[in-house]
């Protein structure tokens, strides 16, 4: 059976959320049971299957962001927050 599609939100949505240097603030919640991103009280959360060991979890949330922002997921480059909940993500 086929994973479904990750729940994304507006494309300009998501472009205002980004600042002036590409960077865009992320609230991370690993090991969820379905991937999504989701725009509330201004911020943006991202929810991942992927178990926050390793480094799993950050390469997930890049790929989301990628697939959100029609980017290559070579173009998402964690800033900080390795191993916080809050991350931060250069778009180039």
């Amino acid at each position: 059976m086929a994973r479904p599609r990750p729940a994304l939100p507006d494309p300009d949505a998501l472009e205002a959320l980004v600042d002036e240097t590409g960077a865009i603030k992320v609230r991370v919640t690993p090991g969820a049971r379905e991937e999504s991103l989701q725009i509330a009280q201004g911020r943006l959360h991202a929810k991942v299957r992927a178990k926050p060991e390793a480094g799993k979890a950050n390469v997930a949330v890049a790929a989301l962001l990628a697939a959100a922002f029609d980017l290559a997921p070579s173009r998402v480059e964690l800033l900080r927050g390795a191993t916080s909940r809050e991350k931060c993500f250069r778009l180039r």
